[in-house]
């Protein structure tokens, strides 16, 4: 299995993974609701300060389950999507983060 990783939505940039030569950075996962979740050693598998990612799409969605939330992702369903940035002052908005095609390690 390979790694998840996206662009932060507030620059643009690859979440890189601690296992990659660009090593991590602070990220910041953000809820609809206001909640956060700040992540400074991003392991490449979709968690950010203990919450996956997926499972909070799923939350966000009336759905519990990580495997709900890949479903969901990847179905043409509408769905609230959690935001990831590098600000922790960040206003939500409903937009998909863009997926980082390098997985946050491949990088050329």
């Amino acid at each position: 299995m390979g790694f998840f990783s996206w662009k932060t939505q507030d620059t643009d940039k690859s979440i890189s993974n601690m296992h990659s030569e660009r090593g991590s950075f602070f990220v910041v996962m953000h809820d609809n609701e206001g909640n956060k979740w700040t992540e400074t050693e991003y392991d490449g598998y979709g968690e950010f300060g203990g919450k996956d990612y997926y499972e909070l799409l799923a939350e966000m969605n009336g759905l519990t389950t990580a495997i709900e939330g890949i479903h969901l992702c990847y179905s043409d369903r509408p769905c609230l999507y959690p935001n990831l940035t590098e600000r922790i002052d960040w206003d939500w908005i409903n937009e998909r983060p863009e997926r980082c095609e390098y997985q946050g390690y491949f990088y050329h």
